[in-house]
């Protein structure tokens, strides 16, 4: 029989209350350690679990409990203990030590323990309480930091994903997830964790810090587990909710910042560009488009990025920011990605759209300023001149003509700018005032050009300076009217048979002149009347004769070549 037992039985028999009571009429107690926060202290009928050396006035030890390798652990005050030590353990706190000296009738009094205490003996404690609790006892929760936001709260049949350290009640450490490299992943409520940790994590919010106080018929109980919990414990858990979802979550949106303008909304089958930061719900970063400082690039609608990511995608306009909260089952799953998102993890992703196109967009044109009195507008092969800056639809400046000397100049329909800009230049007014959106198909392109990004929709303002009317595809050189009937006598002007250079050129400007005909505009005119020259002088002998001079129209099986 252990002498726990014995004291049990003895102290049942009433036998403190024999033999002489010596010099001493109570327990002296030495409170020679006392915690700075004792939250509690021992009271009759609480339970209690402890250390101690047993030993006589001499120093002899009689027993310990550390000898045996466990605690002892019983119920103060009921009588189930020597009455020494029921009255010693009365108000100590967890972790304080107390030296006890227990007089013979507190203790085994004339009877003693065979071969063990004699008769009459004093008897020397040296005490560590290391557990209090109660059967009325409930879990104790202090919260230790709460975040401001807090969107939701932990319910029965989440799924939480946590740190912790586990320590008993005085402080002793038996468990960790910090020492695992990894979170400690469950459900709530579904009978997968104690009981005490099932109720103490309801009610908690993402980034929140808990104290969880359990008592051992919430936790163990009689069997403890393993050589890390004993019998009967209480537990101390120190929490850390990292995030939490339910298995019927969807995503979750927060409209951070939308333009007061919204023309249109994304939906599937539209080319975002957009930036995010992508963080785990304790805030850890895991992904930046901005680091690349690259936006990042995709269809949505198709199962080109994670499902929560093309559902928090639908309806967001150009300029929008927007917080996109997804579970896991719409993200990465129970395998998470890579070494930054772990298994099961809820991903928020703080989105800034860009722009967003669909392939079949067309150029779109806002008109700011027209004149009422306009009657001739821009046409296919016109020659223009105009002004305009050009951005991203986020305001980022690319290029503007107002940096450079002169206006910008082109022909339109020649492919000397990008598609978009040209149709947005047609059926312009002089003085005319435009804004041009051009989505990358009709721009640059998924590669983008030099200052552009790939896929990125340009917006231009423009302003239309000059007009020159122009000539069709493949002349140099139009009449308003039907030519003179018997062309190769009005071009040769001296009648000797034969149009030299000099002829030929002051025929064609004494047409223009008299606005008959125009030339190609864009070019130099002596450049383009002595391309034309060169193109009738087809035996090149420098001079043009009546057999030569053809119009273009009378051309039907020579090769096509600018000419009249």
């Amino acid at each position: 029989m252990s002498l726990l037992c014995l004291i049990f039985a003895l102290s049942l028999l009433g036998v403190h209350g024999l033999g002489d009571p010596g010099p001493l009429e109570d327990v002296v107690i030495d409170r020679y350690f006392i915690p700075k926060v004792c939250l509690r202290e021992v009271q009759m009928g609480d339970f209690v679990r402890y250390h101690y050396n047993g030993t006589f006035q001499d120093g002899t030890k009689f027993d310990s409990s550390y000898d045996r390798g466990a605690t002892v652990a019983g119920v103060a005050g009921v009588g189930r203990l020597i009455t020494g030590m029921d009255r010693g353990l009365q108000g100590m706190c967890v972790n304080e030590r107390r030296h006890l000296i227990v007089p013979p009738h507190l203790g085994y009094g004339s009877i003693g323990v065979a071969g063990l205490i004699p008769p009459d003996t004093t008897l020397y404690f040296d005490v560590i309480m290391l557990d209090i609790w109660n059967k009325e006892d409930k879990l104790q929760i202090t919260t230790l930091y709460k975040p401001q936001r807090c969107n939701r709260t932990v319910e029965n049949s989440d799924f939480v994903r946590y740190h912790y350290n586990g320590t008993l009640l005085d402080g002793t450490p038996f468990d960790s997830s910090y020492g695992k490299d990894s979170t400690y992943d469950t459900y709530v409520g579904s009978g997968w964790l104690i009981k005490g940790m099932d109720q103490g994590l309801v009610g908690m919010c993402a980034g929140e810090k808990r104290r969880i106080v359990i008592p051992p018929f919430l936790a163990y109980g009689e069997k403890g587990y393993g050589t890390v919990i004993p019998p009967q414990a209480s537990l101390v858990f120190d929490v850390f909710l990292v995030d939490l979802h339910n298995p019927k979550d969807g995503i979750f949106l927060e409209h951070l910042e939308v333009p007061e303008s919204c023309k249109r909304k994304a939906v599937t089958g539209d080319f975002v560009r957009y930036h995010y930061n992508g963080t785990l719900m304790d805030g850890t970063l895991f992904d930046s488009s901005y680091s690349r400082n690259h936006t990042y690039d995709t269809y949505i609608g198709k199962g080109y990025i994670i499902p929560g990511m093309d559902q928090g995608l639908q309806g967001v306009c150009i300029g929008e920011k927007r917080r996109i909260i997804i579970p896991p089952h719409l993200a990465y799953g129970e395998n998470g990605a890579g070494d930054k998102i772990p298994g099961s993890a809820v991903l928020i992703f703080d989105v800034h759209v860009i722009d967003f196109h669909n392939p079949t967009d067309a150029v779109e044109i806002e008109t700011v300023y027209r004149s009422a009195d306009c009657n001739v507008t821009t046409q296919n092969r016109d020659f223009v001149r105009y002004h305009y800056n050009c951005s991203l639809l986020d305001g980022t400046r690319l290029f503007s003509s107002y940096d450079y000397e002169h206006p910008q100049e082109t022909t339109l329909g020649t492919d000397k700018i990008i598609e978009g800009l040209s149709n947005g230049l047609l059926n312009m007014c002089v003085g005319e005032k435009r804004i041009v959106i051009v989505p990358p198909h009709l721009g640059h392109g998924e590669n983008g050009a030099r200052g552009v990004p790939g896929s990125a929709v340009l917006r231009f303002e423009i302003e239309l300076l000059h007009l020159e009317a122009g000539v069709p595809e493949g002349y140099l050189f139009i009449w308003h009217s039907e030519p003179p009937e018997n062309l190769f006598e009005a071009m040769d002007l001296n009648k000797d048979d034969e149009v030299p250079p000099e002829e030929f050129s002051m025929f064609i400007q004494s047409q223009m002149a008299e606005g008959k005909g125009h030339l190609m505009p864009g070019v130099e005119p002596e450049k383009v009347i002595s391309d034309m020259f060169q193109n009738q002088d087809r035996n090149k002998d420098g001079k043009i004769t009546a057999e030569e001079l053809k119009l273009k129209s009378d051309e039907d099986q020579a090769p096509a070549h600018e000419e009249l």
